[in-house]
């Protein structure tokens, strides 16, 4: 089903924010789930978090991150252009209830994934503590949304450029260990979304505090139908796909390792796709000046 572009804005380098048409996703879409998108007929499928859906005018927010071909197409697309599909609402929507207090971490465009959990999380009634990061100021996405959703939040930056200087498991860490401090006490949960060495320290950080901690894992996530089994994912000795199982599962029992070893494998092929995308398009771009100049 086609989906039209009906706004489209670019957050910062690489990072931009689409709005498409795709009334058969925002009416039954939840926090935590995720749609498959092409961007033409013959194109790679490619999931996505859903960032946002209003239901009453039909439409969903998307938020991606130019790191291959694809959504180097998909960023070249502009507003009244479509998507030859959009399939969803795909995926198990977060878990969404009173659980009290709650610290939900965003790193990178894990920080629009994160975005509609935390207004479903302060609907239910929660304390919600947020921490958002990104290597620069440049980088970082959201924030007055994130702020509007949040009960506290803390910023980081590794430069220092905006907020702390440092990283979001810093702050875990320092809330977690702070004698006295308000925030640290009563942590019925945590949620972190975003580069997976950073959910694995998330989870190493709250172990031996015995704080439920749930990461997202739509990031190791290919073909989202099962079929590819290219997410694989190891709970122990325990087999599950992310994008039918999950894409949220328990922190403690994820085997971090195999993922973080299965991404490194796509990343040079998606790279190489990536440099001959980009040299096609300037081959393209040559001739155009070319036979312009010639006119």
């Amino acid at each position: 089903m086609k989906a039209r572009i009906v706004y489209r804005e670019q957050l910062c380098p690489e990072i931009y924010l689409y709005k498409i048409e795709a009334p058969h996703v925002a009416e039954r879409f939840r926090p935590g789930q995720f749609v498959i998108i092409q961007t033409h007929e013959k194109g790679e499928r490619v999931p996505l978090t859903v960032a946002e859906a209003h239901p009453a005018e039909g439409t969903i927010s998307l938020v991606f991150q130019v790191v291959g071909k694809t959504t180097l197409h998909l960023s070249l697309l502009q507003e009244g252009e479509c998507l030859e599909n959009c399939v969803g609402p795909l995926g198990n929507p977060t878990e969404i209830r009173r659980f009290g207090r709650v610290v939900c971490i965003g790193g990178g465009t894990g920080i629009a994934c994160l975005w509609p959990i935390l207004k479903a999380l302060k609907d239910a009634g929660n304390e919600v503590v947020t921490i958002i990061g990104a290597r620069t100021a440049e980088l970082l996405i959201l924030e007055k949304e994130i702020r509007q959703a949040s009960s506290d939040v803390f910023i980081t930056t590794d430069d220092g450029t905006r907020g702390e200087k440092g990283l979001v498991t810093d702050v875990l860490t320092r809330l977690l260990n702070t004698p006295g401090n308000s925030v640290s006490l009563d942590i019925q949960r945590v949620i972190a979304i975003g580069p997976p060495r950073m959910m694995k320290k998330v989870a190493e950080i709250t172990r031996p505090f015995r704080i439920k901690t749930i990461v997202s894992l739509n990031t190791i996530m290919v073909d989202g139908t099962g079929m590819c089994g290219s997410c694989r994912v190891f709970l122990g000795k325990m087999m599950k796909l992310a994008c039918i199982d999950g894409p949220e599962f328990d922190a403690h029992q994820v085997n971090f390792e195999d993922v973080i070893s299965r991404l490194e494998m796509f990343r040079q092929k998606e790279r190489l796709a990536l440099e001959a995308y980009q040299q096609e398009l300037r081959a393209k771009r040559e001739i155009s000046e070319e036979r312009f100049a010639s006119d």
